[in-house]
């Protein structure tokens, strides 16, 4: 790994869960430099993001996190950057020897006080590239817990599907589920019906058939959720997307969830209603390679 100055390193915490020993490196539009305080997507949230898993210093599905990305700067109308200056600068500075976790943010740029957008935004582009966190590898062989939120999301058909940076949801979210011994919350919409986790998509089995949740209104496409929905069809699985309500999640076969960093994760229980550790979440992560050990 390339040698990281003093100044690109946001420095300690300890070896436990809640105070992790870290040090991540910061680029600011290639520099070890900070962000100018009149930026949009500090002041706004006016920007996306794309977290993604380095391996030895490749990252797995980074045209799909591309895809993404470039997908939410069309809608937002913000410039998307070049892909070979943030691959050449991946490749700079990712470690080529153990896993990171690369955090690509971007945003409108700096712009005078007030919602109107500069005419000629200056884009401004964030790469943090940070140690691996391991997950314990019972989430794996022995599932997860998952607990329905209160939250219920908003719905927004402009925003649907792109990861950009408002996130207080999510936030909220997560403040429900301190103290609890489960690892997921289930988000709802206005409507009642299932749209993700607090940091995850969801997939329901039925007769060996995938459904996941239509993200027409609210919610991220993930980009693992891409990679299970591909996989399944190289595997010969039907999928679907469609509408589903907390009564059809809770009358699946089987269940988990999927994210870009943890892979995927079988679900055993949600609220008071067990499952089984079903044939299809294990047939995926084999395929995928996504197992705690992967």
């Amino acid at each position: 790994m390339t040698a990281e100055p003093a100044s690109a390193t946001r420095p300690h915490y300890s070896a436990t869960r809640s105070r992790i020993s870290v040090e991540t490196l910061w680029l600011v539009n290639g520099q070890h430099t900070g962000v100018d305080p009149a930026d949009r997507g500090l002041a706004y949230g006016d920007g996306l993001f794309e977290t993604m898993v380095a391996n030895r210093g490749q990252i797995r599905w980074l045209d799909w996190h591309f895809d993404r990305l470039e997908e939410g700067c069309r809608r937002l109308e913000i410039p998307a950057p070049s892909r070979s200056v943030v691959e050449r600068e991946i490749a700079a500075h990712c470690p080529t020897d153990r896993r990171a976790i690369v955090k690509l943010i971007v945003t409108r740029g700096p712009g005078a006080r007030g919602y109107r957008p500069p005419e000629s935004p200056q884009p401004t582009r964030i790469l943090s590239v940070s140690p691996w966190v391991d997950y314990p590898q019972s989430y794996y062989t022995e599932g997860v817990r998952v607990r329905v939120c209160k939250l219920r999301l908003g719905e927004n058909p402009a925003l649907a599907g792109i990861k950009h940076l408002c996130r207080l949801e999510q936030v909220l979210a997560q403040l429900e589920l301190r103290g609890s011994d489960v690892q997921q919350g289930l988000l709802l919409d206005a409507a009642g019906h299932v749209v993700s986790g607090t940091s995850s998509n969801v997939f329901a089995v039925y007769d060996s058939k995938l459904v996941t949740p239509t993200l027409t209104r609210c919610g991220i496409r993930g980009v693992m959720r891409r990679a299970v929905m591909a996989a399944a069809t190289e595997l010969g699985l039907h999928v679907a997307e469609r509408e589903l309500s907390l009564a059809d999640l809770l009358a699946a076969d089987e269940m988990f969830v999927t994210n870009a960093l943890f892979g995927i994760w079988p679900v055993v229980e949600l609220e008071a209603t067990g499952f089984t550790l079903g044939s299809i979440a294990k047939r995926l992560m084999s395929h995928l390679g996504v197992g705690g050990h992967a």
